[in-house]
């Protein structure tokens, strides 16, 4: 388990499908459990709370069934209920058991997709293939919707409940219903799980000495490999890049901080962080700069979320970076992790992530400069295109010399 206070970004509104893993989205594990004894549930709930005891009295009573009644489960449901209210898919309760999942999703070493999924208004899409894995493998693409799950409709279902059903024995078959745009009717793919290994970053010099770096996560190795890539750039004489996000779900905070410290002088605002009652903190850039005199171009799309998004609007707002691509997912929540009795814990959205400019994320996404649809067809990319056509421009290139 991850130490207290440690921040996670990433898109979990959801869960990563690597194996099925909480898609991060922004949280603080910051809380011993608590045991609560409440008398009155006027202290909490300012609400006849009646009502709840005579429900269950009735259906314990005249149940068809008796023997499918459980006492423990009818709370998680009535918890669950409850936050269900407040229409934010990034606030769940979860049992021990799903506690339990959601901590190995975490540490992520088990069977599943490899595809980070989310919530959007009620619908459960994809968020991210992660390349290599068996979701891009047999064509998923950010922004499908996922209507079924085997047999299950996931109608208004938790993220947390299509993974555990999406997950499972690496080897075995899960079948995925999708609906995306351009489809006249929904289709089947039929996806075999197996143990995930997350990507991180590629890079490479392009013409005209542009580095190209694409981040896959925001993950633990990412700082290592960044460093890597950063002075691979600085040796060759790279005169620009081009920061590609694309289908990057986020992760960790203090990474994405770390990274943006390598593009923008100490100091400089990376996102603010905006508490119930209006009240926020920033979070400021305290790395090297090594590569801020350099012009930089950032690709997105609808799976760029979370630490992405805070990386692309810190760049646009600081040094004036062009977003080329789609409007990324939106994803701009953060979230603490309160431990509960029982092994059960809550995830609640405790603030809201603010561009250093104040353009709100969560829910609108970052819209880039330069609009570009990604192609179907293989070996076509005209989002790296019109990226390489902006930076090259910058830095007084003229493709083919």
């Amino acid at each position: 388990m991850m130490t207290s206070n440690k921040k996670l970004v990433g898109a979990l509104m959801g869960a990563l499908v690597i194996a099925g893993a909480a898609f991060y989205g922004g949280m603080e594990y910051a809380r011993d459990a608590k045991v609560i004894q409440i008398t009155d549930s006027r202290d909490v709930v300012d609400a006849d709370f009646s009502l709840f005891w005579e429900s269950v009295q009735a259906v314990k009573d005249k149940y068809v069934d008796p023997e499918e009644f459980d006492d423990q489960e009818l709370v998680y449901g009535a918890v669950r209920g409850a936050l269900a209210t407040l229409e934010d898919p990034y606030t769940t309760f979860f049992s021990p058991s799903d506690a339990k999942k959601f901590e190995e999703d975490l540490e992520g070493a088990f069977g599943g997709i490899g595809a980070e999924i989310g919530n959007r208004n009620g619908e459960l899409l994809v968020v991210a293939p992660l390349k290599g894995n068996p979701a891009e493998e047999v064509g998923l693409k950010a922004g499908d919707k996922i209507l079924k799950v085997d047999d299950t409709v996931t109608a208004r279902m938790q993220v947390e409940e299509a993974v555990k059903i999406i997950r499972g024995e690496p080897g075995t078959d899960v079948t995925l219903l999708i609906f995306r745009e351009g489809f006249e009717e929904a289709k089947e793919f039929v996806i075999t799980r197996r143990i995930i290994v997350v990507p991180t970053l590629d890079y490479e010099m392009k013409e005209g000495k542009v580095m190209y770096a694409h981040l896959y996560n925001f993950n633990a190795n990412a700082p290592a490999l960044f460093y890597e890539m950063g002075f691979s750039a600085l040796t060759q004489g790279a005169k620009g890049i081009v920061f590609d996000l694309r289908n990057n779900p986020g992760g960790f905070l203090d990474v994405a901080t770390h990274l943006a410290g390598w593009f923008l002088e100490r100091g400089k605002v990376v996102v603010k962080e905006r508490f119930r009652g209006g009240d926020e903190q920033p979070l400021l850039a305290s790395g090297n700069a090594a590569l801020a005199k350099l012009p930089v171009v950032v690709i997105v799309n609808e799976g760029s979320a979370s630490a992405s998004e805070i990386i692309a609007g810190a760049l646009r707002d600081n040094r004036g970076a062009m977003l080329v691509g789609q409007t990324t997912f939106g994803k701009g929540s953060v979230q603490e992790i309160e431990n509960l009795r029982d092994g059960a814990t809550v995830k609640v959205t405790i603030a809201e992530w603010i561009t250093p400019a104040g353009t709100k994320i969560e829910g609108e996404g970052l819209k880039p400069d330069f609009e570009v649809k990604e192609s179907d067809k293989e070996g076509e990319d005209p989002e790296l295109e019109k990226a390489l056509e902006i930076i090259w421009k910058a830095v007084g290139h003229t493709p083919g010399q």
